[in-house]
């Protein structure tokens, strides 16, 4: 049966803590080699792996191209502009046609729907890395970040603040899996997805809502923030005079505990939703985060050809 990586909540536990177990000795592994360099006894030589995109990416192309690289396999990049598919070819079409053709599928999609039809259709691994409804790659970097700087993630408090979007999604996905507490400060007009939250809290997450942002960081392990704005949204204006007041600054940082990080997935806009002298100062870990999307993506490629 073809293993896909769609969402955390689709995974066990256990699977998820191996899939971080699994980065951290790798990155371990990978101490001093040159960046091109191959790791000894690759785990997927000779995979190829297609990495297709509807939206722009930086942190997503390089970590997804370099990942197979270091597994001793290779990619290809496309662009759904480019494609077919981009022309009214079928999702179902696509995903029978690039299953003859590659090993696994990596989608940077807009639309959630079109990830799961391609998994529907591909009897390869399709991998999400990022839709509208979420970000798990992402978040297993936050939470492997979160490991090296604070340990034991269930002892943790994690304050999101601002947009209840698609990153905030995948942290109520993983708040159940990993026993830390999750607050989400957000406008009502961007409250998180009701679903999503009770579908957390149904199993068992420590979940708690607010909308007032001073209240989320209190005391809080780690604070996290996303662009007010992301590609997509046609309603700049309202979003950025709705979500100013969720900046976070260094008197929301004061807030929580004296040693609290702060992460944010990047790219970010000073001044919008972080203050400059947070992101660069010394509580941030968002360069730790982003390296961290490399070792994260080779575990779960692992994970999707059963090597994991």
């Amino acid at each position: 049966m073809t293993r896909h990586f769609l969402d955390i909540s689709d995974c066990s536990a256990t699977d998820l803590s191996n899939i971080l177990d699994d980065a951290h000795a790798m990155k371990a592994a990978r101490a001093g080699l040159p960046k091109g360099a191959i790791d000894p006894s690759p785990a997927l030589p000779g995979i190829m792996l297609a990495m297709i995109f509807e939206k722009s990416s930086t942190r997503t192309r390089v970590s997804f191209d370099m990942a197979i690289r270091q597994l001793g396999g290779s990619s290809m990049v496309l662009s759904a502009a480019d494609m077919q598919l981009g022309r009214g070819e079928s999702v179902a079409d696509t995903a029978q046609v690039m299953s003859r053709y590659v090993d696994a599928i990596m989608l940077r999609t807009n639309n959630h729907s079109t990830l799961i039809e391609m998994a529907e259709y591909a009897d390869i691994p399709v991998i999400n890395a990022l839709s509208d409804a979420s970000h798990p790659c992402q978040i297993l970097a936050d939470l492997m970040t979160l490991q090296e700087h604070k340990g034991d993630l269930s002892q943790l408090t994690l304050a999101w603040v601002g947009d209840g979007n698609n990153v905030a999604n995948s942290f109520l996905h993983a708040a159940p899996k990993f026993g830390f507490a999750l607050r989400l400060a957000c406008p009502a007009a961007y409250a998180s997805d009701e679903d999503e939250v009770g579908c957390a809290i149904n199993a068992g997450a420590n979940i708690t809502l607010s909308t007032d942002v001073r209240e989320a960081a209190a005391g809080a392990d780690v604070i996290i923030a996303d662009t007010f704005v992301s590609m997509g949204d046609a309603d700049a204006a309202e979003r950025l005079a709705t979500l100013a007041p969720y900046q976070v600054d260094g008197a929301l940082m004061a807030l929580a505990k004296p040693d609290a990080t702060f992460l944010h997935c990047l790219p970010a806009h000073r001044g919008e939703e972080v203050e400059a002298a947070v992101i660069d100062g010394p509580q941030s870990l968002i360069f730790d985060e982003a390296e961290n999307r490399l070792h994260v993506q080779k575990a779960v490629l692992k994970y999707c050809f059963g090597k994991t």
